[in-house]
């Protein structure tokens, strides 16, 4: 496409004052979770607002309750418009002494391998990952005088810490936020030269569960072999949630599972992904999931339950024999397509209530939930994104699903109707959320191309 020439010579060429102005963003520290950053997070926000504003967005900070969200618009009419999604809040910096440079002091790496990369909090999520898409629209305006589409842009402050307020203003807002399709940077390629696109998203229920026997802790050799043990109670339950198949054992559970198409399936199976490559550097060499399918549909594609922790008894150095009175856990459930996390909910609460001995107790909490997402395999947007990301990496992008959620992906099909394509440019050695995060220089530079070219394929 001759048109994309000259934006994609002008990314190349202004790559090192990309880096500038992405290094100036990564040395705010706005962490979210920390009320002791909140002014560095309106800063940040504030950042954002003028350099979107200087490359002729109409942007400004709207307040949500928490951290400010940063809008921004550039409408063109009669052609498509796309709304982008992103964060500019990042994780906090602990254990500090870990770092092998200072997180909020961006710098350039070179890493073992030769790779150079941006080492700094926040350098792949999601601020470097935002930058991409703000940087491609730069090299428009800067070329051609517009963007190939109408584009808003959303950045929140607070989905490190779980975007409390956003849902809320997203359905308060719901006019300004009108486009036809969403688009979020926040996820990952397949491997360092293979594009990905997002296609699924797995939901989530959550659980806490507490079990009570006796009413205190009680000594270990006077009630032993008499007393009901909270902790044997509460393993029992967790035992009981999956068979020796790997699958779980919740009645009706897989009632609402639904099978990808066959040809999905064959293009998952091409992939070989395998326990050696996936499991391997982690140091585990089997898969403990469901024992009749691909490893590639277990963290993707099929639902699961995990215990996320487990309390109990004494727990201290040393040793205190006790029979605990009370323990609990933390229950999670990820989700597929068409699985209702209510459902989940009354199904997990029977479960756990049918094996509770009748002089024990019990009590779940329930957290909010979130239902699962997928795209159309045909819907027209996404086979743009695919031939765009094929043009620019050479080779065709993977189209997988997310065994992760991502909340306001819901909230903007439930509130404003959007399907949202998520294509993100980090890799699986990132370290997010780790000491010494880092973004490969390829992913920031390329990401900046792709999303230059994905936006001229969506104006069609």
């Amino acid at each position: 496409m001759p048109a994309l020439d000259p934006i994609l010579a002008d990314i190349d060429r202004d790559l090192d004052t990309s880096l500038e102005r992405l290094f100036a963003f990564l040395r705010i520290p706005s962490i979210s979770t920390d009320p002791a950053y909140a002014a560095e997070c309106r800063r940040a926000a504030e950042w954002l607002r003028a350099d979107l504003s200087a490359i002729g967005f109409n942007a400004s900070l709207r307040e949500t309750g928490g951290h400010p969200v940063v809008l921004a618009h550039l409408p063109k009419p009669g052609a498509p418009h796309v709304l982008f999604y992103g964060h500019y809040d990042v994780q906090p910096v602990d254990p500090l002494d870990l770092w092998e440079t200072p997180p909020f002091e961006p710098r350039l790496v070179t890493l073992p391998d030769g790779r150079r990369a941006i080492s700094a909090r926040g350098a792949c999520d999601d601020k470097g990952q935002v930058m991409t898409f703000i940087e491609a629209c730069r090299a428009w305006q800067a070329m051609q005088g517009e963007l190939p589409v109408g584009v808003t842009i959303l950045i929140e402050g607070a989905e490190e810490n779980g975007s409390k307020h956003l849902p809320e203003w997203v359905a308060a807002n719901r006019d300004e936020l009108k486009a036809d399709l969403a688009l979020v940077c926040d996820t990952g390629m397949w491997d360092s030269a293979t594009p990905a696109i997002t296609t699924s998203l797995r939901g989530l229920a959550y659980f806490e569960v507490f079990v009570r026997c006796a009413d205190r802790d009680l000594h270990s050799g006077l009630f032993g072999g008499a007393a009901a043990n909270p902790i044997h109670v509460l393993s029992r339950i967790i035992a009981d949630l999956h068979d020796d198949q790997g699958r779980v054992t919740l009645p009706g559970f897989y009632d609402a599972v639904r099978e990808p198409p066959a040809e999905v399936l064959e293009r998952w199976r091409a992939l070989n992904l395998t326990p050696e490559n996936f499991l391997g550097p982690i140091g585990l060499s089997r898969s403990a999931g469901e024992r009749d399918r691909m490893l590639i549909e277990q963290v993707q594609s099929r639902p699961t339950c995990d215990a996320n922790g487990i309390i109990g008894g004494y727990t201290g150095e040393g040793t205190k024999t006790v029979i605990a009175g009370q323990a609990s856990a933390k229950i999670s459930f990820r989700l597929v397509e068409d699985q209702d996390p209510e459902a989940v909910a009354a199904s997990f609460s029977d479960f756990v209530r049918a094996r509770v001995p009748e002089d024990c107790s019990v009590e779940i909490v329930t957290h909010k939930g979130s239902r699962a997402l997928a795209l159309p395999f045909d819907m027209p947007a996404l086979g743009a994104a695919r031939h765009a990301l094929e043009a620019e990496w050479g080779v065709a992008p993977v189209t997988i699903g997310s065994g992760g959620s991502i909340p306001i992906v819901g909230d903007f099909k439930r509130s404003l109707g959007l399907d949202t394509l998520l294509i993100g440019f980090g890799l699986d050695d990132d370290r997010v959320h780790s000491p010494n995060e880092k973004y490969d220089l390829q992913s920031f530079h390329k990401g900046m191309r792709s999303w230059a070219r994905i936006l001229a394929a969506l104006a069609g």
